[in-house]
């Protein structure tokens, strides 16, 4: 599916909110998720999954989907939370955070991916590679995405040896070996396997 190709809406009558997330790999920092209500007559030639995009593209879409969203939100669930429930369930609550922090509500919810719990009196729509098909939720994955870089970066000025500026707390050969030699900080997440 071509980047215009994405499909601006699953349903022809509810109002839907598309919902992703970010930060699932990575050994350091908060996952983040975004839910997205966009306009029906909403189009982009560039949306498509952030993985896709450039960081400057990715930057001017965030601009783009907070001006003209009918609604968004982003959320977070934190390293200690991501121990205690696994990331699966961590993710699953940061997108349950930004849903609760919609100012509208939706009436589907459109879901990146192949497993959620559902939110109270909201039914829901997992997609798989969703954030390829549909603009709603491509959109989450750009804001998610945006918002959890700038995060990384912000706590990178804690400690920056991590060389979370560029690497965004993702598992790269040397943001291991940096673990090998100084360890973890309070912001990795220490169930994960850090060092192979």
């Amino acid at each position: 599916m071509m980047q215009n190709e994405l499909l601006s809406h699953y349903t022809s009558n509810l109002i839907e909110a598309g919902c992703d997330e970010a930060g699932r790999g990575c050994l350091a920092g908060p996952v983040f998720a975004a839910a997205v209500i966009l306009p029906r007559d909403f189009s982009d030639d560039v949306l498509t999954d952030s993985k896709q995009l450039t960081e400057k593209q990715r930057n001017k879409l965030r601009l783009v989907i907070e001006a003209r969203a009918v609604a968004w939100a982003v959320a977070l669930v934190d390293a200690n939370t991501i121990d205690e429930i696994n990331i699966l369930n961590a993710s699953i609550l940061a997108m349950h955070r930004a849903i609760q922090k919609l100012s509208q509500l939706p009436q589907l919810l459109l879901i990146d991916g192949n497993r959620f719990n559902t939110y109270p009196e909201i039914p829901h729509q997992c997609i798989v590679k969703g954030d390829e098909k549909y603009l709603s939720i491509a959109a989450a994955s750009v804001l998610a995405k945006t918002y959890r870089d700038e995060y990384m970066l912000n706590i990178g000025l804690e400690f920056p040896m991590y060389n979370w500026k560029n690497n965004k707390g993702y598992p790269s050969k040397m943001h291991r070996q940096i673990i090998v030699e100084f360890g973890v900080t309070p912001y990795h997440r220490k169930t994960f396997r850090m060092v192979k």
